[in-house]
């Protein structure tokens, strides 16, 4: 096994340690949640690079590493779920993870016909955006929680300040994630359509 394919395994490893430090429900459990968080997202952006530019591209690492991304983001917003201070709407969620399984379905589907669909620049930027929001919250959870515990008169506003914008900030990070898938059925429908009768 090559290095960007056990980069990739390590992400999927990282994964069940995340959720065990979530669900500490705790300033430091939150903190080497997000610790774990970052490690892991460092590994996505490095398998592929080196894959690419020592042309280590593997029908594993094709096949893996979405789907390690994709079990990591889903991972994350279902256990930010659980955390009261971010307020996040289920119906968020489940529009994010319906745009991801619908897509890799998709991908899949076109693959069995031949034929590959590279991610594009929407795939791209809701990525970015949705490692962003996790990386950002999960740490002011723990700040949160730190700040209960040293600040407890000035809490509740700081709380409330942190619950709406979280709110408003995955309610935009869904109608983007959604967007985007979009934008991929409308650039690769051509692709969508192998094996279809007209």
């Amino acid at each position: 096994m090559n290095l960007p394919n056990r980069l990739t395994v390590a992400r999927l490893i990282m994964v069940p340690a995340f959720v065990v430090f979530m669900m500490m429900d705790t300033a430091w459990g939150y903190f080497l949640a997000w610790f774990i968080f970052i490690a892991a997202s460092v590994t996505d952006w490095l398998d592929g690079r080196i894959a690419r530019a020592q042309n280590l591209v593997t029908s594993f690492g094709k096949l893996m590493d979405p789907i390690a991304d994709k079990i990591l983001v889903a991972s994350a917003f279902v256990m930010m779920m659980e955390i009261d201070v971010l307020r996040i709407p289920g119906w968020t969620v489940v529009a994010i993870l319906a745009r991801e399984f619908l897509v890799t379905g998709a991908r899949s589907m076109a693959a069995a016909e031949g034929s590959v669909i590279a991610a594009n620049m929407w795939g791209k930027t809701k990525a970015m955006i949705q490692m962003i929001f996790i990386g950002v919250f999960i740490f002011v959870s723990g700040a949160c929680l730190l700040a209960q515990d040293l600040y407890p008169d000035q809490f509740p506003t700081y709380a409330d300040y942190v619950r709406q914008i979280s709110h408003w900030t995955i309610v935009l990070v869904a109608i983007f994630t959604v967007y985007s898938g979009l934008q991929f059925a409308r650039s690769n429908w051509a692709a969508l359509r192998l094996g279809m009768k007209e």
